[in-house]
């Protein structure tokens, strides 16, 4: 199912990850950190990717309820992310293994990104299906 140039997602989650650390460590972290970036962009493999704030909003329900964020336990919000053209979902996975954070109780959730929405093919499909 993976073709030469998919996309794959790396979602960094765990915003507390630094917060044990000294300064000096922190700053060791984030220079391992810019050159693992440096690697994937100078290989051709890093599509985009930005740290996000730790604030936000979360709009939901029929009603378009809008509360404050973060949006979840600060081990489960996602950070940062990162866009990946690779060839497939398991190199994917072997770039996020090199993330420095890692040992530092960040987490790293790798996603394929879908060539259409998800939902909008299955109701192709079962449309066609009704047809035939």
């Amino acid at each position: 199912m993976d073709t030469p140039a998919s996309q794959h997602l790396l979602l960094l989650r765990g915003t507390d990850w630094y917060k044990e650390l000294s300064p000096q460590e922190i700053q060791e972290v984030m220079s391992r950190t810019t050159a693992w970036f440096d690697r994937l962009s100078q290989g051709g493999l890093l599509v985009g990717g930005q740290p996000l704030e730790n604030q936000g909003k979360v709009v939901s329900g029929p009603s378009r309820m809008v509360a404050d964020g973060p949006f979840v336990e600060a081990k489960e919000s996602i950070g940062g992310y990162l866009l990946l053209a690779v060839s497939s979902l398991d190199e994917a996975v072997a770039i996020a293994q090199d993330c420095p954070m890692l040992a530092y109780g960040l987490t790293v959730e790798v996603r394929p990104v879908a060539p259409e929405c998800v939902i909008q093919k299955l109701a192709k499909r079962q449309l066609a299906e009704a047809a035939a």
